[in-house]
């Protein structure tokens, strides 16, 4: 099984907590009231975003060749 790595952006909200966007990953998009809580939050929404994909049979984005 190959092992998908995905690099995830906080941003900080002004009301408290963290929004976290996965680039890679159109729509997948989370929050979790700390760094800890919204990174844990990141890897949940990134599975459940793929296996969706993966039940519609679409092509799983990956983080290849994207240039920080």
């Amino acid at each position: 099984m190959r092992v998908l790595k995905y690099k995830t952006l906080l941003r900080e909200e002004p009301e408290g907590g963290y929004t976290v966007i996965v680039p890679s990953l159109p729509g997948c998009i989370t929050f979790g009231k700390d760094i800890d809580e919204a990174l844990l939050m990141a890897r949940e929404a990134i599975e459940g975003h793929i296996e969706c994909l993966k039940d519609k049979g679409e092509e799983i984005p990956t983080d290849d060749g994207i240039l920080e």
